[in-house]
């Protein structure tokens, strides 16, 4: 899939996110992009010598748009950069971050550095059966 337009934006401000990231023990970097209405919203994993207390991109990304106001309504995609063998899809806690914030048919750009690789997937793809606040009494 070649990524043009918008996409190319998020893909760009993902990459120099990434390039930010805390990864010294997994040397895993991960950047993410969020475009909500115009505005771009980005967010980078920082490692933890306490593992538990990692914070991964994609939730940096969104708690960042979180922390501006943004209006999760207007959301058009979120696109995720990382260098791997393929494209690497978010952990189940950030697809259920993700839930809670995004549509389910939210656009999810994969991109490998590796090959230049992308998927696009949208969030019901790849959480299917996500708990949401309907679930709770």
């Amino acid at each position: 899939m070649s990524v043009n337009g918008n996409d190319d934006k998020l893909l760009e401000a993902a990459k120099a996110a990434r390039d930010n990231a805390h990864a010294p023990y997994s040397k895993f970097k991960v950047g993410a992009a969020v475009q909500i209405g115009d505005d771009i919203y980005t967010g980078v994993n920082v490692e933890n010598a306490s593992y538990g207390l990692t914070v991964c991109a994609e939730r940096h990304a969104l708690a960042t748009a979180q922390a501006a106001g943004a209006d999760f309504k207007e959301t058009t995609c979120i696109t995720i950069v990382t260098e791997a063998p393929c494209p690497t899809p978010p952990c189940g806690a950030c697809r259920q971050v993700m839930a809670e914030f995004l549509s389910s048919k939210t656009p999810i750009v994969l991109h490998n550095l590796q090959d230049n690789s992308t998927q696009k997937l949208t969030l019901a793809e790849l959480l299917p059966h996500s708990f949401k606040t309907s679930h709770l009494p």
